[in-house]
């Protein structure tokens, strides 16, 4: 008989649907849902009609009442998957409480609020698990076995570069995440998942950040060069919905309407503000250069309006070099598909050895949200006891969550002074999270003799 962990769940808007779905239908021998907490009493209730219908009865608190659920369902972890301007206070709140806890990332969206919950996981002693499903995906999972292995030697330089298209990346500009009082902007949102990748493919820290980033695409002025110049606050019942190409019919899709529109009336969210807005504060092109505490060199972009969605990276090592292309499948979150489902076509690893010809590795592969990671993190979190002793260390921890946002929160620093930002400025003494070790860097580099030519 296994042992049956409760959890309570903060936050019930779209993020919130993987876990819910886990625990009631994949991992109920060992997991119960007890609580759902949320500010919108229509989306509470909604979740727990859900439940209902997923065998589970279960309490809805409002959001002020969090306190009064963690004491009446006695949860032994707490969910949170809030907007990121509130997960130091619940996941503060909910270790205080005598809670673990799992969010969502970003951890947090600043150096003020990750000292807060480094500070409180250290008095309270309470895990907290940071939810990187990037990590679990086997193509990225491979990169790490590959780095691991010293095929490249030592690496000394990497080049990453992440599109997001113009569905998905335009959605963050038509969501609360619009705003940097809210997320933090897309460096620390978004791109918490690609430096945390970094951190853990380098089992390294950043060490120095400098950033530049601006606003140029998603702004009224190009509304105006595509002739949209009726525009409306939001998509729903726009004067120049049926001639934009980025207009978003929620009344349509039968997700997005039961998830957002129907409960509008509640908080007053609109999920499909127009993506033109001069309300808008975050930036759409960014570029970061991070220095390593193992002093390798990251390079860095994300751009919000590409034509394909997903990344390319290189390793450049001192035995070689590894190119990894990876195009994922286009979504908007909450609208009811797989969330960075993988394009097999558009997925690829190359090996370029020094001295010798390239060649092409076959991809692992797998199914499920964000390249097949989802399925095989949640295994990992919900029932840990079925699953083998992972060599990668994918799991990741309050250290890990704080160290993949300190590279954006540094960023925005950077942005807005013209400055280097050294992470130990903003936040000292972080400490270092588990990594596996990587090849020595006195390991030695023999010379082949094909190297060599007519001297051999």
């Amino acid at each position: 008989m296994k042992d049956v962990m409760r959890y309570a769940q903060v936050g019930v808007g779209g993020r919130a649907e993987m876990f819910q779905n886990a625990i009631m239908k994949d991992f109920q021998e060992t997991s119960i849902m007890v609580g759902y907490c949320d500010n919108n009493a229509g989306r509470l209730q909604r979740s727990i009609d859900i439940a209902k219908e997923n065998g589970t009865e279960l309490s809805g608190y409002p959001a002020e009442e969090f306190d009064k659920m963690i004491a009446e369902t006695k949860p032994d972890c707490v969910i949170v998957t809030t907007r990121d301007c509130f997960h130091d206070e619940y996941i503060c709140r909910a270790m205080e409480l005598g809670c673990d806890v799992i969010t969502e990332k970003p951890m947090t969206m600043n150096e003020e609020k990750c000292a807060n919950i480094l500070e409180t996981q250290k008095r309270t002693g309470k895990k907290v698990t940071v939810t990187f499903n990037y990590r679990y995906s086997p193509p990225r999972t491979q990169i790490k076995d590959m780095l691991m292995s010293g095929l490249i030697g030592n690496v000394l330089s990497v080049d990453f570069h992440w599109m997001l298209d113009t569905k998905h990346g335009a959605d963050y500009f038509r969501r609360w995440h619009r705003n940097k009082v809210n997320s933090g902007g897309l460096l620390v949102h978004k791109s918490t998942h690609h430096f945390d990748l970094v951190n853990w493919w380098l089992s390294s820290v950043p060490e120095t950040v400098y950033a530049n980033g601006k606003r140029e695409f998603y702004t009224p002025a190009t509304g105006d060069r595509y002739g949209l110049t009726e525009r409306g606050e939001r998509c729903l019942e726009c004067p120049e919905s049926k001639k934009c190409p980025f207009f978003l019919d929620m009344a349509e899709n039968e997700s997005l309407s039961d998830l957002f529109l129907k409960h509008e009336k509640y908080d007053g969210y609109y999920r499909d503000r127009c993506v033109f807005s001069a309300d808008i504060d975050i930036e759409d092109t960014m570029n970061v250069i991070v220095k390593y505490r193992n002093n390798i060199t990251l390079s860095y972009s994300l751009n919000n309006f590409m034509p394909w969605e997903g990344y390319i990276i290189s390793f450049n090592g001192t035995k070689g070099r590894i190119e990894h292309r990876c195009e994922e499948t286009v979504y908007i979150n909450g609208d009811g598909t797989t969330p960075g489902a993988l394009k097999k076509e558009g997925t690829w690893t190359r090996v370029y050895p020094h001295w010798k010809p390239a060649y092409e590795v076959d991809v692992w592969e797998a199914k499920g949200g964000h390249g097949g990671a989802d399925p095989v993190m949640l295994k990992y979190i919900f029932d840990p006891a079925s699953m083998p002793e992972d060599k990668y260390m994918r799991a990741s921890d309050q250290r890990a969550g704080a160290w993949s946002i300190m590279t954006g929160i540094a960023a925005n620093h950077s942005m807005a002074n013209d400055s280097v930002v050294r992470i130990d400025d903003l936040l000292p003494g972080l400490l270092l999270p588990e990594y596996p070790e990587m090849p020595s860097v006195d390991a030695p580099l023999p010379i082949p003799e094909e190297a060599l030519g007519d001297k051999a």
